[in-house]
C-alpha cells in the first residue's frame, strides 16, 4: 500500500463529504466503475449499480437544494446525522485492509475533516441567509462546487499537493471555526431580541 496517496485520498474523500457528500459518492464510484481511477478494496461497493443510482438521484436534490437561500440551512442540519458518519465510513474504507491502527486513524482522521467541513459549510451558510438577496449564497455555492471539483482532482492526481490543502484547511479551520460560532451566537441573541419584543408589543 501507497501510504502517501491513502492518507490524501481518506483526507480528501472525507472532506469532500463535508462540502458534497452525495456527489462524492457518486463521482467516486462513476470513476471506479470506468476504471479511471483506483479504488480501495474498501471503497469498491460504491460502483455498485443500486449505489450509483440513489446517490446520483440524491446528488441532484443535493445539488438543487444548495441553490435555495434558508432551505440550504435546514439541508444541512438534518445532513449533520449523514455527512459526518459517511465521510468517516470512506475515510475507513480507504484502510480496511490495514491494521487495526492505520484504521482507527483513518477513522479519526475522517470524522475530524468531515466534521470540520460540515460545521464551517453549515455555519457560514447560516451567517449567509442573513442577508436579504440570494446572490450571495449562490455565489458561495458555486465557490463550493468548484472547490469540491478542485478538491477531487487532487486527491487522486496530486496527493502530496492535496495534503499540503487539507492541512491548510485545518489551521484555517482552528482560525474560522470560533468567529463563525461567535457569529451564529450573537445572530441567536438578536433572533431572541427581537422575539421578545414581538411578545412586549403583543
Amino acid at each position: 500500500m501507497d501510504l502517501l496517496p491513502n492518507v490524501a485520498l481518506a483526507g480528501g474523500l472525507a472532506w469532500a463529504s463535508g462540502l458534497r457528500l452525495y456527489a462524492t459518492v457518486f463521482l467516486a464510484g462513476l470513476l471506479g466503475r470506468l476504471g479511471w481511477v483506483h479504488l480501495p478494496d474498501g471503497l469498491t461497493m460504491l460502483t455498485d449499480n443500486w449505489v450509483l443510482g440513489v446517490s446520483g438521484v440524491l446528488m441532484l436534490g443535493e445539488f438543487l437544494a444548495d441553490k435555495i437561500p434558508a432551505f440550504d440551512s435546514v439541508w444541512d442540519a438534518l445532513h449533520t446525522f449523514i455527512r459526518i458518519p459517511v465521510g468517516t465510513l470512506l475515510a475507513w474504507g480507504v484502510f480496511k485492509d490495514s491494521g487495526a491502527g492505520a484504521q482507527v486513524a483513518a477513522v479519526l482522521l475522517g470524522g475530524a475533516l468531515t466534521a470540520g467541513t460540515h460545521l464551517a459549510k453549515s455555519g457560514g451558510r447560516a451567517l449567509i441567509n442573513t442577508s436579504p438577496e440570494p446572490v450571495s449564497n449562490w455565489t458561495a455555492s458555486v465557490g463550493e462546487d468548484l472547490t469540491w471539483l478542485g478538491g477531487f482532482y487532487l486527491m487522486w492526481r496530486h496527493p502530496l499537493a492535496m495534503l499540503v490543502l487539507l492541512a491548510l484547511f485545518v489551521l484555517l479551520l482552528c482560525w474560522l471555526l470560533p468567529r463563525i460560532f461567535r457569529g451564529l451566537r450573537l445572530l441567536g441573541q438578536r433572533l431572541r431580541g427581537l422575539g421578545t419584543r414581538s411578545s412586549g408589543v403583543g
